[in-house]
């Protein structure tokens, strides 16, 4: 991933060795390995109608976009900054699929979002649970890495409503409370598939979790080989390298 200047409140980063770029905030939430590799994980039809909840700056979304063409990609943002820059992303890759909407997406209704209309749904939920430690003093990294607005149940919830009948559900989130992410996702009626959890080094316990579920899916999963990114401090593994840094 590079970064070059664009302005003093932002900047243009390229992934995928450049065939993505991205402008996002130069302070306050940028766009983690967690959401590439979120983008990886999820596989999607040419005809396929995906929604993505909390896009921030649609890095998920236009990877979506770019690996498969689906006919349709949603992303919804409640940061109006990060929104705009969902809209302007999409026109700088050349995305007239992609749409951005400000909203939030606890609302039961959002104008152009139809529920029960996705194929699929993805999401990358804050990770900190409300009250879990020191708030981080920037509002948009509070917003979108803790649970200070929308929390976990939330995103799952929001994720049913908007999948179809037999429409699949995938979420990046932290390892240590899958349980509690499986446990939400079967209460809304996804049953998870797949799991690949994802380890930062070989000996090392796994810090993320990859999930897809399927609305109103059997009760069999499939738990993937592990992810593990480095080798050791610096230096990605063979996959992790392959995933990060091409098409």
């Amino acid at each position: 991933m590079t970064a070059n200047a664009s302005n003093e409140n932002e900047t243009r980063d390229a992934i995928l060795d450049g065939s993505i770029t991205l402008v996002q905030p130069r302070h306050g939430y940028r766009f983690s390995v967690e959401a590439i590799l979120l983008g990886r994980f999820v596989r999607a039809r040419s005809r396929s109608r995906v929604l993505e909840l909390g896009a921030g700056c649609g890095v998920v979304s236009i990877m979506i976009a770019s690996l498969y063409r689906p006919r349709a990609v949603v992303a919804i943002e409640i940061q109006p900054q990060l929104a705009a820059m969902i809209a302007r992303n999409a026109a700088i890759n050349g995305f007239e699929s992609v749409l951005a909407i400000c909203a939030d997406l606890r609302r039961k209704k959002i104008a152009s979002v139809e529920t029960g209309s996705f194929d699929l749904v993805v999401a990358n939920p804050p990770y900190r649970a409300a009250a879990a430690g020191r708030e981080n003093p920037d509002h948009g990294r509070r917003l979108a890495r803790g649970e200070s607005t929308a929390k976990l149940e939330d995103f799952v919830a929001a994720a049913r409503r908007y999948a179809r009948r037999g429409g699949r559900v995938a979420f990046v989130f932290a390892a240590r409370r899958g349980a509690e992410l499986i446990s939400a996702m079967r209460s809304n009626q996804l049953e998870p598939k797949r799991i690949r959890f994802v380890h930062p080094r070989i000996a090392m316990p796994a810090s993320v979790m990859l999930i897809e579920a399927r609305v109103g899916g059997g009760i069999e999963v499939a738990i993937e080989p592990p992810l593990i990114l480095y080798e050791r401090p610096g230096i990605y593994t063979a996959e992790a390298r392959a995933l990060l840094s091409s098409l």
